[in-house]
């Protein structure tokens, strides 16, 4: 009987450890589905603004129809038939066919009912048609060009905040063991340069290795004719990134340096540390123990808010390089201007945006036991 009993309080009340881990799961469940619609609705909100904004509420429809009404007539009137015809017919046939356009492109519905239709669009990533622009093999499908030049925008700034996050954290945990050395004086003194953009810097870099010296390319992606292996191919692609990714370092290298380098000296003047000095550790394993992990999430948030950035590269710098990314599309929707192309571009970066800022938060959640997921107080 004794045994029943038993059995059955074990069945009833389950250990601590695993009530802790069953309500761990759970709130960690809610917090994701809770960050999930918050995100959803963040992305909702954001796509209709820039709806709004790139059609200019409304406006750009007069633009559009104006538009459509000059190239109908021009190729009316270069038609050798419709010369012949009076002026009156002629007018008429340009009308009919400028009306048949606007219907075709629903241009004679109200704005607000396709404002919605091009939301949902958006959502459904269903972004229909360039006006002007193409993809390398002729295509008009938004999405088609957006995904032609997302590879390289990704290559460029994930190389070069790669490049950027593992230099500036080696250099600020060597200032932090050596404060007042020449070379951090250095540094902070340098610091100040990291407001200027990196386009900025690009010019220069342009001007003296390419311009002056002319051991690196000017610009583009790879060399023209492109190599026929791939070996060459990759080696030519290689030495097309140097100077865009030296550019994007040096805009924040100094910068980046001096605020990690000041983490560090927070940390590693508390208590607990002169403890682990005192007790004899090793300095890796304190800097490791007990300054690289209570900075882990403000080294984590600024390494994923500078990833971040990377979806939709850099316009003037991908521009100054002839570089065919996001950034350099985006220059030429807006110079034409190619309103789905603009729409589509936001709408991808939105997306990416919400997925890499959903990664932080939960990351975030696992690496600092402060963040409470799901709400409640802790077991």
């Amino acid at each position: 009987m004794s045994k029943v009993i038993l059995e059955e309080k074990v069945v009833i009340n389950p250990p601590p450890k695993k009530r802790f881990m069953e309500t761990t799961l759970a709130r960690l469940a809610i917090y994701t589905i809770t960050r999930l619609i918050a995100l959803f609705f963040t992305v909702l909100v954001a796509i209709y603004l820039t709806i709004l904004i790139a059609n200019m509420g409304g406006a750009m429809d007069d633009i559009r129809t104006a538009m459509i009404r000059e190239n109908i007539s021009m190729a009316i009137s270069m038609d050798p038939e419709a010369r012949q015809l009076p002026m009156t017919e002629r007018n008429a046939m340009i009308g009919a066919a400028v009306e048949l356009e606007i219907q075709r492109l629903g241009l004679d519905q109200p704005f607000a009912i396709r404002s919605v239709r091009y939301l949902s669009n958006a959502i459904l990533l269903n972004l229909g048609r360039a006006e002007y622009l193409t993809s390398d093999t002729g295509s008009r499908q938004v999405r088609l060009i957006i995904l032609e030049r997302l590879p390289p925008t990704l290559l460029l700034f994930a190389s070069a905040n790669f490049l950027l996050f593992f230099v500036t954290l080696f250099f600020a945990l060597f200032l932090s063991r050596r404060y007042g050395s020449t070379f951090d004086k250095l540094v902070v003194a340098l610091a100040p340069t990291s407001a200027a953009p990196s386009w900025f810097y690009g010019i220069f870099l342009i001007l003296l290795f390419a311009g002056i010296w002319g051991v690196l390319p000017f610009g583009g992606m790879v060399g023209a004719p492109p190599p026929s292996t791939m070996l060459a191919y990759g080696l030519s692609v290689l030495k097309h990134l140097l100077l865009p990714v030296l550019a994007i370092t040096l805009s924040a290298l100094f910068l980046q340096i001096y605020s990690w380098r000041t983490f560090f000296l927070i940390y590693s003047s508390e208590d607990y540390v002169e403890m682990a000095k005192a007790k004899g550790l090793s300095s890796s394993t304190i800097e490791r123990r007990y300054i690289l992990r209570p900075t882990l999430p403000t080294i984590l948030t600024s390494f994923t808010l500078s990833l971040i950035s990377m979806w939709l590269g850099g316009v003037v710098t991908e521009t100054i390089f002839n570089w065919p990314g996001l950034g350099s599309l985006i220059y030429a929707a807006a110079t034409m201007p190619d309103t789905p192309v603009i729409v589509g571009s936001v709408v991808i970066y939105a997306y990416l945006l919400a997925a890499s800022v959903f990664v932080l938060d939960i990351m975030y959640a696992l690496v600092d036991p402060r963040v409470k997921v799901g709400g409640g107080s802790r077991a």
